[in-house]
Order: C-alpha cells, then structure tokens, then sequence
C-alpha cells in the first residue's frame, strides 16, 4: 500500500511517498481503508520540528475517514464496510491505518466521507475549548484567534449556537476575514490591533471568553483583553515562542482564570472521555448547526503541496488529502 513517509524533519519536501506492507488489526483495533485524510498545523509541526513525534521514520496524519476494513480480536461495535472516521496519533496519510475502536466512530446519518474527514480533529478540539473547560454560558461574549482556519472556523459557529451574545475573531490578514464572518462571527479584526479593536466593540470590558492558538505574544495581547471573571484558554503554539507562564498577580486583579486543552493529550489519557466528548461534537453538524468547508483538496503523492499552502498562512477553511478514487 501507499504511505506518506517522514525520514528526517524538515520542509514538505521530506513528505515521501513510498511502497510499506499493509497493517493488521491486532486486539481491541480497527483497519481502515482510508477515503480522505484531513490536514492539520499539528501535521505540519511534526515533520518540521518532531512535535509529538516519538521517533522516525514517521507517518503523519491525525484524522482520517473511511471503510472499516477489518477489525481485531475484541472488537464486536464495528463491522467490515462500515464508513467511519478516527482520530489518530499519526499515519492517516496513507492507504489503510490501524486505529484504536476507541478512536474510532460510525459516521452518523447525513455525513458523507469528504465531510467526516473535516470533523475528528477540529470539531471535538473547538467543542471541548467551549464547553467542556471554557465553560460556554449564554451571554457570554467570546474571542477566537485564527478564527479563520478549521478549529476558529467551528468556534465561530458553535459559540453563536451556544448562546453567545457576541463572537469576535482575529484573523492573520483582510483577506481571511470575509470567511470568518460567514462562521458565526459578528466583527473579525487583524492580528495587529485587535486588542484595540475588542476593547472598543465591548466598550472598554473586554470578552468573557478567549481562545488562543499562536501562543507568545498574542497570548499576552489576548490575556490583556478578557473582562473580569472571564476565562483565557490555550490551545496551540503556532507562533512558536517559548511556553507562556502565568502567576498570581496575571489572575487576581480580575479574577481571571487561565487553562489549555490538547486534544492529543485527552486522547492518550482518556480516550473513552474522548468517545462520549466527540459524539457531543457530532451531533452539532448532523442538527446543522456546525459545518466545516473544504477549502483545497490534494491527491496523495501532492501532500506536500498541502502543507506547503497550510504554512504559507492564506488558507481558510480545511485542507483534506484525498486518498481513495
């Protein structure tokens, strides 16, 4: 079978299509034979920087969809031919995967493969930043950063289903904020002045909740703009700075509560907590309250190309790799 294979860290060329043994389900597993594949920043930081990369060769790819191929011994709730998509810890690019029956869902009605491919990584991240540690209230208003890629994308939609009172996104550049606000958000800002720009939308208060994926000093921006009783959560590093610190006299002027979130992270702990959280998430797109549009789509042996347009920071939207004719 085909797989997408990372030799040593580096730029998208280091994506190497090559030839590698079919896998087997072992006890407890599930085979895959993959449809499409999402792209995801997590992907591109792996063959960059060895992000959660245990050791090479390695294969990457976090979120995938497709039809059950075979299943391993103790797995009795999925059966061959059955459309699926998992959540992985890696190997999504490729023609077939082995993943944990934990880590797999039966897709429900109305989801069709190129959708499913979209939702196991973004939609339970954004659905877990807001309600399960943000703890969305209705009322509240919410700040997303990156309100343009796949998770702000999401959060922009599923803030204003869950009772929102105002969702502003911060985006990269002009360009991206014409996708935001058809996702929920009522005023998109650039990264530039957006501290500005949210004190003056909620005269002078600030938001109740903030999202933020870059880290560094956009962490600090974000932190600077969240109201009293508000709650700050991080849940990425894409602006690659050291990890941001927080002491006592950051919270209690403001009673300001600070958290993160890793979807990897509950994956590897908890995946049953993963399973009940991600059927939540599910149930959000097929009410049609949520979707997640495809913005580019690649053979394949054209991954590179993916990542390439991931990094050069003007896609919007979701990237799929699509696997199966």
């Amino acid at each position: 079978m085909r797989a997408i294979v990372i030799e040593e860290f580096g730029g998208p060329e280091v994506l190497t299509l090559v030839d590698v043994p079919e896998p087997r389900p072992g006890p407890g597993q599930v085979a895959i034979d993959i449809a499409y594949a999402g792209v995801n920043f997590a992907d591109i930081l792996a063959r960059s920087i060895g992000y959660r990369v245990a050791e090479l060769p390695f294969r990457p790819g976090l979120e995938v969809s497709g039809l059950v191929r075979e299943v391993g011994d103790g797995v009795s709730e999925f059966t061959p031919g059955q459309e699926v998509a998992a959540f992985l810890d890696g190997g999504g690019y490729a023609d077939v995967v082995v993943a944990p029956a934990s880590a797999v869902f039966v897709l429900p009605g109305g989801i069709d493969l190129r959708t499913a491919a979209t939702l196991p990584s973004v939609l339970p991240t954004a659905y877990g930043l807001l309600h399960e540690v943000a703890r969305l209230r209705e009322g509240d208003t919410v700040l997303v950063q990156s309100a343009a890629g796949g998770v702000g994308t999401v959060a922009g939609q599923l803030a204003r289903a869950g009772g929102a009172s105002a969702v502003y996104g911060v985006v990269s550049s002009l360009e991206k904020a014409e996708h935001a606000l058809k996702s929920g958000y009522d005023q998109v800002f650039t990264i530039d002045t957006f501290d500005q720009e949210v004190l003056a939308a909620t005269g002078g208060r600030g938001v109740d909740i903030a999202l933020d994926a870059v880290g560094g000093e956009t962490f600090r921006r974000t932190k600077a703009v969240v109201a009293r009783f508000g709650r700050l959560i991080s849940f990425g590093n894409a602006g690659g700075a050291g990890p941001w610190r927080i002491g006592a006299e950051d919270v209690m002027p403001t009673a300001l509560t600070v958290g993160g979130f890793s979807l990897l992270g509950l994956a590897a702990a908890d995946p049953a907590l993963l399973r009940v959280m991600a059927d939540r998430a599910f149930h959000t797109v097929t009410e049609g309250g949520v979707e997640l549009p495809v913005s580019a789509e690649f053979g394949l042996a054209d991954a590179a190309q993916a990542h390439v347009l991931v990094e050069s920071r003007t896609s919007t939207g979701k990237l799929l790799i699509r696997v199966a004719d």
